[in-house]
């Protein structure tokens, strides 16, 4: 048997992971023997082929995920795919609350995951929508300052939606002013709604 190549940061990863340290530790064993690098990426193990982003390990306060990048390309034949949230165009979970699951699916898995490298293989991209709708108090401020818009532009489309989103779900204009207001700093900072 081959020597399974793990990366040291991942390895620090795991020593420090406590919510889901077993169902962390199979879901990686099943990654590298699916032939994938594995990566350190956005605070987590990610493994990719070719250094194109294949699948995430994800630890949530609820549950423990597989993270597809590509998951919406994917066939689900058993029904285990979840888009995390409506906003999420691209990417799609399987979630799992006990080790004895991912055991449990472990050939399941194995073939999502081939399923996955794939899809990665073939330069499939998923069709994101780009049509984001400005909320006309954001507007009213690109007319203000253009280096507001501009700065905006450069967010990637789920940024750019996740803040729109969150400025027109106000009901009152004083409130949505109020939002765009307070995340003019953060937009020309080049951050998203909820970045650190």
């Amino acid at each position: 048997m081959t020597q399974l190549r793990t990366n040291p940061k991942v390895d620090e990863y795991m020593k420090k992971e406590n919510n889901w340290k077993e169902e962390s530790e199979k879901l990686r064993q099943i990654l590298l023997e699916c032939g994938l690098t594995e990566e350190f990426k956005w605070m987590h193990p990610c493994y990719t082929l070719e250094g194109k982003n294949v699948v995430l390990i994800h630890g949530f306060k609820e549950y423990c995920a597989l993270l597809f990048h590509k998951g919406a390309l994917m066939q689900d034949p058993h029904r285990i795919l979840i888009q995390q949230t409506e906003n999420v165009q691209a990417a799609r979970q399987i979630r799992f609350t006990r080790v004895d699951e991912i055991f449990e699916k472990e050939m399941i898995l194995k073939d999502y995951i081939k399923h996955a490298i794939a899809i990665e293989k073939t330069g499939l991209q998923v069709k994101k929508k780009t049509d984001i709708n400005i909320p006309e108090e954001l507007q009213f401020k690109f007319d203000e300052n253009p280096a507001l818009e501009t700065a905006f532009k450069e967010l990637t489309p789920g940024r750019q939606r996740a803040y729109c989103f969150y400025f027109s779900q106000a009901k009152q204009a004083k409130t949505r002013e109020a939002r765009v207001e307070k995340c003019i700093p953060d937009i020309l900072a080049g951050k998203g709604l909820n970045d650190e």
